[in-house]
C-alpha cells in the first residue's frame, strides 16, 4: 500500500501555496511600482533651462499639479516685451529686424527680431513712462534678442528701435 513519491493531496496543496505566493509577489510589485512612481513625483523638472526668481513653495509643502512652485525665467531664447500702441500697429510685423539699447550699455546696441505679436489689445501697464500713455490701448510685442555673450541681465530696461517706424511724441 506504499506508494513511492508525494501524494496528490500533497501536490495540490502545495501548487496552491505557490500561487498564492505567487499573487502576493505580484501584489508587492504593483505596490512598489506606485510608491516608486509616487518618490519621482516629488521631485520637479523644468521643461527647459533658466533661472529660478522666486519659489512659491518650501520642500515638504503639499502640492497638486494646479499648484505653482517655482516661478523661472527662461534665459534662451532673451526677449523683451514691447507694448505698441494701435496707431503704429500695422508698421512692425512679425520677423521685422529690431535696434535694443540697454541703460547699461546705451553704446552697444543688440540685433533683435519681432518673435510675437498679441492678437488682443490691453490697456497699457502701469509701468509705462507717462500718465496719458497708461490709459491707451496697447498690443503686447516681444523682440527676440541676440545675445551671445550673455550680457543682458533680466529686467534690465531697455529702448527698442524699428528702422522706419516714427514714435509720436505726446
Amino acid at each position: 500500500m506504499l506508494e513511492a513519491g508525494s501524494r496528490k493531496e500533497d501536490i495540490a496543496a502545495a501548487a496552491a501555496q505557490l500561487a498564492q505566493t505567487e499573487a502576493q509577489l505580484a501584489q508587492a510589485q504593483a505596490q512598489y511600482d506606485i510608491e516608486l512612481q509616487a518618490l519621482a513625483d516629488t521631485k520637479l523638472y523644468a521643461p527647459r533651462d533658466g533661472i529660478i526668481r522666486s519659489r512659491i513653495l518650501e520642500p515638504g509643502e503639499m502640492a497638486t499639479n494646479q499648484t505653482t512652485a517655482l516661478v523661472m525665467a527662461v534665459m534662451s531664447p532673451k526677449w523683451i516685451r514691447v507694448y505698441m500702441p494701435e496707431p503704429l500697429l500695422m508698421k512692425v510685423k512679425m520677423g521685422d529686424k529690431a535696434k535694443i539699447y540697454f541703460d547699461s550699455m546705451p553704446d552697444k546696441p543688440f540685433d533683435g527680431w519681432v518673435g510675437y505679436i498679441s492678437p488682443t489689445a490691453e490697456f497699457t501697464p502701469k509701468n509705462v513712462e507717462t500718465p496719458e500713455l497708461r490709459t491707451a490701448l496697447v498690443y503686447e510685442f516681444r523682440v527676440y534678442v541676440n545675445d551671445p555673450d550673455n550680457l543682458l541681465k533680466l529686467g534690465a530696461p531697455a529702448t527698442v528701435v524699428f528702422p522706419g517706424v516714427m514714435v509720436p511724441r505726446q
